[in-house]
């Protein structure tokens, strides 16, 4: 009595209760790839198929479904068929710790649950028959599990393997026919009632299964689409036995490819997968590789080449790097090799994963935006923020009124959302003379509570980012970096921090920062409840509206600025109390459109627009930046000689009555002398102000230039407040 229907490349399929997909395809006459021996066990290829949008799948350990959409895996080495409709599913994830973990639910597995339950560890058994695949082992230990319900991620103190043993395959011509299966498949098929027809039983025998058993050495199998006969070697002379299937008991192989994984882990391994493996006889001809189609032909060719190890082997004809892992063909390339003269090499090494995922099931777990957004990215939208992708986040390039947002970081007070900074801290016995050799600026000076702006030098002594060094206690440091280059910085750090005794650790994402800025900022945040401010360019631990945070005093608007960093769950709640604070004093956000204004009238730069590739401290203005007489510090060496060669170009500002367009060209007598890097419109100067990069012109920088058909001035910068009055005050 058929228990329901699935459909297979567009045809219905019975199954009965406790079918698998390809037990209800088997009885159908189907065979799911169109050949090759099938073990109904999950270690070969040949019953793989696409259920349900998933390719990849061994259908003879799903259980067959109601509604499942089935198509046959590819025999081309084309894509998978895919549904037309619908899309990828969130794969559930379930994080567990247990004593002992079990994969395997056989005899040994069941023995070693009852003798671990016995000395009260707690424990949890995996079964693949129960569709729960284990897919690898990884330090930890952890072992991860594929099931019906999603992902299981479980942490344990010890990993028991009793995963059995597989049955070689053929490796033999013919033997990618239909109508071949091992001894324990034909054993299942017949107690689930079908009939395999007039069969010839190669090898051992199954139990209780009607067929004829041969002796002798298989050599092939013959037939079209299907096995119409098995020949094997009697004596010397070859007998053929004609049959409509073909059951072959050629031995068993321990099933320990996830054992392998666990190597150096407290990982044992009981039952048949510790069993010594049955060695076939060196194949002679035909398939040995049925997932990379890898002959007995083509291992020949590689040992003639001088491939006789086992891995380079599997390297050179890509045996053992298929769906199956080596599961049908490494015995028989272990037994080539050996006689070969080589030594019974060792199994080849086993990695994670043992079976195919879906990219959402390697995720589960995890979300990593290819844009991330800061924890304020909803306060934003709500507020009408016109959001863009920059410096590798989303960010509010304005709320809609450019001028009043300028307005309100000029003339009263305004907050923008800087959690976008990279941060980080530095501590350990090592931490200060690693940080003296990664800046230009000495270190050792800056004291506990106070900040110093600094560049990073390549060993070039070219500038590849900028930031703010802070002292917290003696070997302790904060670190902030670009939005865009703390990730660089970051490997940077690492790769430089290794030689050294420090921690490192990145808090860009566990951190929020908002940055307070106006002339009413030290009101505003007196009002939230911080009574001490640090003083400029100094930075202390205060409670602000009830978030603990880092004031860090210091200005990229020109005006006195305090960014408050905080754990990163409490942005919005700060965020918004101060937005309430400020109300009575004209509050407004600021996006970035008008932050890189205010930046551009105190000609503060940003790396990797106002600087080129090459750009040197002296190139733009910043050998302020660099102390030359600390000691060595990365690209020192570099400055020395290129200090040495006169300048051929500088980071100037200009002045000119109509803003043109960043990247304009700038020309003196008709010749291209250089490039606007950053511009815009200063209400507060009503004049348009940029900083280019100009080259000298007979040793000099030329005093005016032509930029889009006018005069463009050369001026001193910073173009606004000069003496950094507002922002100390």
């Amino acid at each position: 009595m058929s228990a329901g229907h699935f459909s297979y490349s567009g045809s219905s399929v019975p199954f009965e209760d406790g079918d698998s997909i390809l037990l209800a395809l088997t009885r159908a006459g189907v065979h799911p790839t169109g050949g090759g021996c099938l073990c109904f066990a999950g270690d070969c290829p040949h019953c793989l198929g696409t259920v349900d949008g998933v390719s990849y799948v061994r259908t003879c350990q799903v259980p067959a479904a109601e509604l499942q959409v089935v198509f046959p895996h590819p025999l081309d080495g084309s894509e998978p068929q895919l549904p037309t409709e619908g899309g990828p599913a969130t794969t559930p994830v379930e994080y567990r710790h247990v004593d002992v973990v079990i994969i395997g639910g056989g005899e040994s597995g069941r023995r070693s649950e009852l003798a671990a339950l016995a000395q009260n560890q707690t424990v949890a058994l995996f079964d693949a028959g129960r569709g729960e695949e284990v897919i690898g082992i990884y330090p930890g230990p952890v072992v991860v599990i594929r099931s019906a319900a999603g992902m299981i991620h479980i942490g344990c103190q010890e990993v028991v393997v009793a995963t059995g043993a597989s049955e070689i395959q053929p490796a033999c011509p013919g033997n990618d026919l239909g109508g071949i299966v091992t001894a324990r498949a034909a054993e299942l098929l017949h107690e689930a009632g079908v009939d395999l027809g007039r069969s010839v039983a190669v090898g051992s025998p199954p139990h209780g299964v009607p067929d004829t058993p041969v002796e002798g050495r298989l050599v092939r199998f013959e037939g079209t689409d299907r096995v119409e006969a098995v020949v094997v070697e009697v004596n010397g002379d070859e007998v053929r036995h004609p049959c409509e299937a073909a059951i072959v008991g050629l031995g068993l192989y321990p099933r320990d490819g996830l054992a392998r994984m666990g190597n150096g882990l407290p990982v044992s391994v009981v039952g048949e997968a510790s069993a010594e493996p049955t060695i076939p006889p060196p194949p002679q001809s035909g398939t040995v590789c049925p997932c990379s189609d890898v002959t007995v032909a083509d291992l020949e060719s590689v040992w003639e080449r001088g491939f006789h190890e086992l891995e380079l082997v599997k390297r050179a004809t890509l045996a053992g790097t298929g769906t199956c892992q080596g599961a049908v063909c490494l015995p028989h390339i272990r037994s080539f090799l050996n006689d070969r003269g080589a030594e019974l090499p060792a199994p080849f090494t086993a990695r994670p994963v043992s079976r195919q995922l879906t990219l959402g099931e390697v995720a589960a777990g995890n979300h990593h935006p290819s844009f991330p957004r800061t924890a304020l990215d909803p306060v934003h939208r709500e507020m009408g923020a016109e959001m863009d992708r920059i410096g590798g986040w989303w960010r509010p390039w304005t709320y809609g009124d450019l001028r009043a947002e300028y307005d309100a970081v000029r003339q009263r007070v305004s907050i923008g959302d800087v959690s976008t900074l990279g941060k980080m801290r530095v501590t350990g016995p090592d931490a200060e003379a690693f940080l003296q050799l990664i800046y230009p600026t000495d270190v050792a000076s800056i004291r506990p509570g106070r900040s110093r702006y600094v560049l990073m030098l390549n060993e070039a002594g070219y500038i590849f980012d900028d930031g703010l060094v802070s002292r917290e206690l003696n070997n302790t440091f904060s670190l902030t970096f670009t939005s865009g280059g703390a990730s660089h910085s970051e490997m940077w750090m690492r790769d430089w921090g290794s030689s050294y005794d420090v921690r490192i650790y990145n808090r860009t994402t566990s951190l929020g920062a908002i940055n307070v800025t106006g002339p009413l900022a030290s009101e505003l945040v007196r009002r939230a409840g911080a009574d001490e401010l640090p003083p400029y360019m100094g930075h202390a631990s205060a409670v602000v509206a009830g978030v603990p945070c880092q004031v860090f005093r210091l200005s990229f608007t020109g005006e006195v600025s305090f960014e408050l960093h905080h754990p990163v769950d409490r942005s919005v709640e700060l965020w918004e109390t101060l937005m309430e604070l400020g109300a009575d004093m004209g509050i407004l956000p600021h996006g970035l459109q008008a932050l890189e204004l205010l930046r551009l009238e105190k000609g503060h730069i940003l790396v990797g627009l106002d600087t080129d590739y090459d750009s040197t401290p002296r190139r733009i203005h910043h050998d302020w930046a660099v102390n030359m007489d600390k000691g060595d510090f990365l690209g020192r060496a570099s400055l020395l000689r290129t200090d040495q060669i006169p300048l051929d170009r500088m980071l100037v500002g200009l002045e000119m009555e109509r803003q043109p367009v960043d990247g304009a060209s700038l020309h003196l007598d008709g010749e291209y002398v250089g490039y606007v890097t950053s511009s815009g419109w200063s209400w507060t100067m009503d004049k348009a102000v940029m900083l280019a990069q100009l080259n000298l012109v007979g040793g000099e920088l030329p005093d005016a230039v032509m930029v889009e058909g006018m005069l463009a001035r050369r001026v001193p910068v910073p173009f606004y407040d000069p003496d950094g009055a507002r922002a100390r005050a």
